[in-house]
């Protein structure tokens, strides 16, 4: 697995992401998600409210890192997150990944991935399967780059000792554009989503995972 740095630089503000991105002049776009998710975390000092709201009660921003990554096994390429956050809320304290979405989709279905699969491509699905619980393979049509960002949120769940783990889509897209793949792939973990709130569900090793759709600001699309 690659090196993961273990050093990270307070931001100045929005344009201080761009730099992390894996095409930084392509995807810093207005009217994209990287940017538009930028500019809304930044703005919020804190938790965006259509993020606290997948908590109960009060919940805090402890620290946000963004573009985040978290090494799997079978591959050179680790998960990249779009953020990765410590949250408290209540007595609880969770390691949350983000995918920040406007209009696009979740990349190739497992059975897309899988096509000619390498050795190492078939032991990060095993991997894969075994942090999140799942005793076969997914169905074929559910969005592989849900798998391994959930899966990064338990990874560092277990590393940073926290209560939760937790993967939020935090969609800008107004017409809820991929909510279908994404409820299908809550369903084969054993849930149900509900746009705009959260689920718990609870992982085979007895740790609770958070999922989450939430609709963003339309504001920050033009900025």
């Amino acid at each position: 697995m690659a090196r993961q740095n273990r050093i990270y630089v307070p931001s100045s503000g929005p344009s201080d992401w761009q730099q992390f991105l894996a095409e930084p002049e392509k995807q810093w776009r207005t009217g994209y998600s990287a940017k538009t998710l930028a500019h809304s975390w930044e703005a919020s000092s804190g938790l965006p409210p259509e993020i606290a709201r997948m908590f109960p009660g009060e919940a805090e921003l402890l620290l946000a890192i963004p573009e985040h990554k978290v090494a799997l096994p079978g591959g050179r390429r680790d998960s990249q997150s779009d953020v990765f956050a410590l949250i408290r809320h209540g007595d609880t304290t969770c390691a949350a990944m983000i995918e920040g979405k406007v209009n696009e989709p979740f990349g190739p279905t497992v059975g897309e991935w899988l096509r000619e699969a390498s050795p190492g491509k078939l032991t990060r699905m095993r991997y894969l399967c075994e942090t999140l619980g799942l005793t076969q393979e997914p169905n074929p049509s559910v969005r592989y780059q849900l798998l391994h960002r959930t899966a990064s949120a338990v990874i560092e769940a277990q590393r940073f000792k926290t209560d939760e783990a937790a993967m939020i889509v935090h969609s800008f897209s107004q017409g809820k554009f991929w909510v279908e793949d994404f409820a299908a792939f809550v369903e084969l973990l054993g849930g149900a989503v509900t746009p705009d709130q959260s689920v718990v569900l609870q992982l085979a090793n007895g740790r609770n995972l958070r999922l989450g759709w939430a609709t963003g600001d339309a504001a920050y699309l033009k900025i």
